[in-house]
C-alpha cells in the first residue's frame, strides 16, 4: 500500500526545476526524528520496531527531491520509476514495499499526520514491515518527507540458501546428498528433470520460489513425513522473472 497527503504545496514550473533543485537541503536530523517517532509508535502499539535500511534511505532521498522540485506531492512522477523498481535499483532486498509521503512545517508535525490517516498509519505500523529509510528535505519554507518501509530479505549465497532448507528438512530423517548439481539444474527448469548425472533417479521433485526461508512447502513436509524417502539433495538458481523487483529466493528438492 502506498499512500500520499498533500497540504497546500504550490507547483513549479518547468523552467523554474534547476533553480529550485539547487535549494534543496537534506534534513537528516528531521528523518531521524520521524525514524524515532515511528519506532515509538510501533512500541506502543505492540509491533516490531523498525531497522534503518541505508538503501531505502537512498531510495526515499531521490523521490523527495524530486518531489520538492516538482511541488505537488505524489508517489511517482513522469519518466520516473515506480517504488519498487527504485527501491531495488538503490540496492534494497525485499518482499514487501510500501511508501508514505507527506508535506509538513516540522518532523512532528508529518508524524502526526501520518497516525492520523487511517492509510498511512497502517504503513507505520504494519507489522508486515521490518525495515525502514526517511528523507527530509527542506524547500520554500516547508519540508518533504518520504518514508519507505519493506520487509527485508537477507543476501544469501546459494549455498547458504541450500542450508537454510536442508536444516529445515533435518528433522524429516533423510540425507541430505553433497553435490546440489542435479538439484541445482532441476531448479532452473519450469519443469521435468535434466539428464542424470548418477544411477538415481528423484522418486519426487517439487520447485518453489519465495522469499521465505523459514518453512517448507506443505507438499514436501507430507513426503518428508511418510518416511518412504531416504535421501535428498537441495538446489538454489535465481528466481524467475514474475519476481520482478521483489527479492525471492527459487529452490528445488529431489527425493530418493
Amino acid at each position: 500500500m502506498i499512500l500520499a497527503v498533500a497540504f497546500g504545496a504550490s507547483a513549479l514550473s518547468q523552467v523554474g526545476n534547476a533553480t529550485a533543485s539547487a535549494r534543496l537541503a537534506n534534513q537528516p536530523a528531521s528523518a531521524e526524528q520521524i525514524f524515532a517517532l515511528a519506532n515509538q509508535a510501533r512500541a506502543e502499539a505492540g509491533v516490531g520496531v523498525l531497522q534503518w535500511d541505508q538503501a531505502l534511505a537512498a531510495a526515499a532521498l531521490k523521490h523527495c527531491q524530486r518531489m520538492a522540485v516538482e511541488g505537488p506531492i505524489a508517489h511517482r512522477y513522469g519518466g520516473e520509476l515506480d517504488l519498487s523498481e527504485r527501491a531495488a535499483q538503490a540496492g534494497a532486498r525485499f518482499s514487501v514495499i510500501e511508501e508514505n509521503v507527506a508535506l509538513g512545517p516540522v518532523a512532528s508535525t508529518i508524524h502526526e499526520q501520518w497516525m492520523h490517516s487511517p492509510g498511512h498509519r497502517t504503513n507505520l505500523l504494519s507489522p508486515e514491515v521490518d525495515r525502514v529509510g526517511v528523507a527530509v528535505v527542506a524547500a520554500r519554507g516547508e519540508l518533504y518527507a518520504v518514508a519507505d518501509y519493506s520487509r527485508g530479505v537477507e543476501k544469501l549465497s546459494a549455498a547458504q540458501v541450500e542450508a537454510r532448507v536442508a536444516q529445515l528438512m533435518s528433522r524429516g530423517g533423510v540425507e541430505i546428498l553433497r553435490d546440489p548439481s542435479q538439484a541445482r539444474a532441476a531448479c532452473a527448469m519450469d519443469g521435468g528433470m535434466p539428464r542424470a548425472q548418477s544411477a538415481a533417479t528423484p522418486r519426487f521433485v517439487i520447485r518453489w520460489q519465495g522469499a521465505e526461508l523459514t518453512q517448507l512447502p506443505q507438499a514436501l513436509a507430507d513426503k518428508l513425513a511418510s518416511g518412504r524417502y531416504r535421501q535428498a539433495a537441495v538446489g538454489n538458481c535465481p528466481a524467475q522473472s514474475d519476481a520482478g523487483s521483489f527479492t525471492a529466493y527459487r529452490l528445488a528438492v529431489l527425493l530418493y
